[in-house]
C-alpha cells in the first residue's frame, strides 16, 4: 500500500484519519511530519483522530515535537502543548518536558502574545502536583 494515501487530504477527511489506528508507527514513520501538520489547528475535524494516533505514539516523536516547539508557528506550539502535554495521560519524555519548561520560564515574544507561555505554565504546574 502507498502510505501517502493515509495523509488526510482536507480538514474534513475523517475517514482517512481514522485509518491511521490500523498501522504501527514504524509503518507510518515516513509520513509523521505530514501528520503533525494536521494538529496545527485542533478546530479542524480531522485533527482529533490524527492527534489521538500521534499522542498514542508520542514517546517516539519527541524530536519531531521539539522541532515544532523550537519553531515560529505559535499556534502549532499551543496545540502541541495540549496534545502531548496537558491532554496526555502518558509520561512526558524528559527532553520534551525540558522544552515545555523553557517556554514557561523563558518564552519568546510570540509565545507570550499567543498565550503559549500561559499554557506551558499550566502544564508545568499540573506536572508538579501530580
Amino acid at each position: 500500500m502507498n502510505i501517502d494515501k493515509l495523509i488526510p487530504k482536507h480538514k474534513e477527511d475523517i475517514e482517512t484519519a481514522e485509518k491511521l489506528s490500523r498501522y504501527s508507527l514504524e509503518e507510518l514513520k515516513s509520513i509523521v511530519p505530514q501528520l503533525l501538520t494536521w494538529i496545527q489547528d485542533m478546530n479542524w475535524r480531522v485533527s482529533r483522530p490524527v492527534a489521538k494516533y500521534l499522542e498514542s505514539n508520542s514517546e517516539h516523536l519527541t524530536e519531531d515535537i521539539i522541532g515544532i516547539l523550537k519553531g515560529t508557528d505559535e499556534i502549532w506550539k499551543y496545540w502541541c502543548i495540549h496534545v502531548f502535554g496537558l491532554d496526555t495521560e502518558k509520561p512526558i519524555d524528559p527532553k520534551l518536558m525540558k522544552e515545555f519548561d523553557r517556554i514557561a520560564a523563558f518564552p519568546t515574544p510570540g509565545e507570550v502574545d499567543e498565550e503559549v507561555q500561559e499554557l506551558a505554565i499550566q502544564l508545568v504546574n499540573k506536572k508538579k502536583f501530580k
